[in-house]
């Protein structure tokens, strides 16, 4: 039975490697998979999903108005597509979300959404709660604070110290932010000398 997948964890924990390994274990098997990822994250190029080792694919950017059920429905006329791959999912709107339950509930296909959970202030994205609101399997893909202990916190880091105030939406990867466990991020300290 096909599932809505929710995937998430702290920054620097794996996802997008994650998806593209899910990927790859797919067309291996013959299998079609639909890509996508936020079309917000240009770093690497509009429309790649790019680990942080530098294995990287292309992606359908989504996009505020971009509608996902046409998209996929569009593909899975051309050729059947046997699972959905979403990467920067916290950066879905409301709609995506119903569009990608849609997918699930309609034509039997998975989707696997992988994005992080809360933002630099600790609240939720808007992709993400819909997401823990609809999803059928939430999963944490844990990684750990610089103490070992589990990061549960992204932390946004200006001039070496936490900013916990400002757009939620910034983009930037290690330069920016740092995954912390709720004592570190509460404490703020982003390292051992800090």
């Amino acid at each position: 039975m096909a599932q809505l997948f929710f995937r998430y964890s702290t920054m620097n924990a794996g996802k997008s490697l994650e998806l593209i390994k899910v990927a790859y274990n797919y067309e291996e098997l013959g299998k079609r998979v639909l890509v996508m990822t936020s079309g917000l994250d240009e770093r690497y190029g509009r429309g790649r999903v790019t680990s942080r080792i530098g294995v990287e694919r292309e992606a359908i950017p989504v996009d505020d108005e971009t509608n996902i059920l046409q998209i996929f429905i569009e593909e899975n006329f051309r050729a059947s597509v046997d699972c959905v791959l979403v990467d920067e999912a916290q950066f879905l709107k409301k709609h995506h979300v119903e569009e990608l339950a849609e997918i699930v509930d309609s034509f039997a296909c998975p989707v696997i959404c992988y994005g992080l959970k809360n933002d630099f202030r600790n609240e939720l994205f808007e992709g993400s709660y819909y997401l823990l609101v609809y999803a059928d399997k939430i999963e944490e893909i844990k990684t750990i604070c610089w103490c070992g202990r589990k990061a549960t916190m992204v932390a946004r880091v200006v001039d070496g110290k936490i900013e916990k105030s400002g757009e939620q939406i910034v983009i930037g990867g290690n330069n920016l932010y740092v995954s912390l466990c709720r004592r570190h991020y509460n404490e703020g300290r982003i390292g051992p000398e800090a």
